[in-house]
């Protein structure tokens, strides 16, 4: 009796290591970078208002900066932003950025954004939301696309920002690679 006991334990053993190893197997998959369904680069132009520049500006501070440290602490800029495809402001907009960003680091420029890219042209109908952090000491940094409306329906992705220009400190722009994994 004890003999058949220990063939069914082992038995019972051997089909729950089997099972196991085969549901592991179903559900691990490695992970393998996608290509973009949908790739374009455009260019956020963002004028600050400085008390003298009311006709061309296209951000303005809502909550000036903190005293903590040097780097513009605190500060709020809401922004309605043209977005080019050329680097040259001057060029049609494809887009509007409209949204805010803050600075939230007190020993460093680092910047918080959140905003909608607006299309409403010949090519593109419809809104991307962004979102994330801006460090701005990196030369490259990865903003998350977190959903859209119309051509961009329920879209995912990343943003790369790269700094393209700042000749002062009222004006700067961002060259923005956007690359959308999931397009429907």
């Amino acid at each position: 009796m004890a003999q058949i006991v220990h063939k069914y334990t082992l038995l019972i053993l051997l089909s729950v290591l089997i099972m196991h190893s085969l549901s592991t197997s179903v559900h691990s998959t490695k992970f393998h970078e996608k290509k973009p369904c949908k790739r374009f680069t455009l260019y956020f132009h963002d004028i600050l208002f400085n008390g003298t520049n009311l006709a061309n500006a296209t951000a303005a501070t809502a909550v000036n900066r903190t005293q903590l440290g040097n780097y513009k602490h605190g500060m709020l800029v809401v922004f309605d932003d043209p977005m080019t495809k050329q680097n040259n402001l001057l060029t049609p907009p494809e887009a509007r950025a409209q949204g805010f960003y803050f600075y939230d680091t007190k020993d460093a420029y680092n910047a918080w954004f959140a905003y909608t890219l607006i299309f409403n042209s010949t090519e593109h109908k419809g809104t991307l939301n962004i979102m994330g952090a801006d460090l701005m000491g990196e030369e490259t940094r990865d903003l998350s696309v977190v959903g859209g409306t119309g051509d961009f329906f329920m879209t995912r992705g990343i943003a790369t920002f790269r700094t393209d220009g700042q000749p002062n400190a009222f004006y700067f722009r961002v060259k923005m690679d956007i690359k959308l994994y999931e397009c429907y």
